[in-house]
């Protein structure tokens, strides 16, 4: 029986501590996503505020209800919304993905590799562990911005069934190159989807370029977005994935006990 969904990514430009007006986006673009026939929306890296560092462990106080939020747009919709929030911890905070399906938390992960370049250490719990989510789109793996950068993660999803990577980022200018190439790389040495989402436009001294992907277990690319607001889609045939790993088969062919 064939399989096949559709994905979006929801990238937008972040308006820096405001949860409201970032809540409201969101709602219109899903609710846009849903008369279209996505079935899996992707939003960027801490998208209810930006990285608004003097405010962020008030801001994460909000973060159940934008959790709730986001259950309450998945069911009404009948879709699969992936993003990273805030989530409070002590007198820090977890940069943390939320996966909703259909109203129900089917997984949460902290980010593992906080950025060292940005300090985000000293304001943020790295997490300790992996996950992959079975979905009602497939088995979910998901990593945020910086893990990007680490390939054993993304190998360690692979291994673990990941049949679409789900990528939440904030990646600023000037590492354009670097977000597209680590992206393909990571879809074509682990023969799976990958749906990533950039956010774009200024939030404090940082420029975002947008550029969100969605590509396919060869790392041809499915659908991208500009620099601006915007919703890139396009439909992820799991017998492609299927097909290419027979084809090419690096999963059969590994010698762990070499490395």
């Amino acid at each position: 029986m064939k399989r096949e969904i559709k994905a979006a990514a929801v990238q937008f430009n972040i308006k820096l501590g405001d949860i409201d007006a970032n809540v409201e986006h969101v709602r219109s673009a899903v609710a846009r996503l849903a008369r279209e026939g996505v079935q899996l929306a992707v939003l960027p890296e801490l998208w209810s505020c930006g990285f608004h560092y003097r405010e962020l462990p008030e801001l994460a106080r909000r973060t159940p209800e934008v959790v709730e939020e986001m259950g309450r747009l998945s069911a009404e919709y009948g879709m699969v919304l992936v993003g990273s929030l805030p989530e409070p911890d002590g007198e820090k905070v977890c940069n943390t993905a939320y996966l909703l399906d259909r109203g129900r938390l089917a997984g949460k992960y902290r980010k593992i590799h906080l950025f060292s370049l940005m300090n985000e250490e000293r304001s943020f719990t790295g997490g300790d562990s992996w996950l992959v989510a079975d979905t009602s789109v497939g088995r979910l793996g998901v990593f945020i911005c910086y893990d990007l950068r680490f390939p054993e993660l993304a190998r360690r999803l692979a291994l673990e069934g990941a049949e679409i990577l789900v990528v939440p980022g904030e990646w600023p200018k000037p590492r354009e190159e670097h977000w597209r190439t680590l992206l393909r790389a990571r879809a074509m040495e682990n023969q799976l989807f990958l749906v990533a989402t950039n956010c774009c436009g200024v939030q404090g001294k940082l420029d975002f370029f947008g550029a969100s992907l969605i590509i396919g277990p060869k790392g041809e690319i499915l659908a991208e977005g500009g620099y601006e607001n915007c919703e890139p889609a396009a439909s992820l045939d799991f017998s492609v994935m299927a097909n290419w790993r027979e084809q090419i088969p690096c999963f059969r062919d590994r010698k762990p006990a070499c490395y």
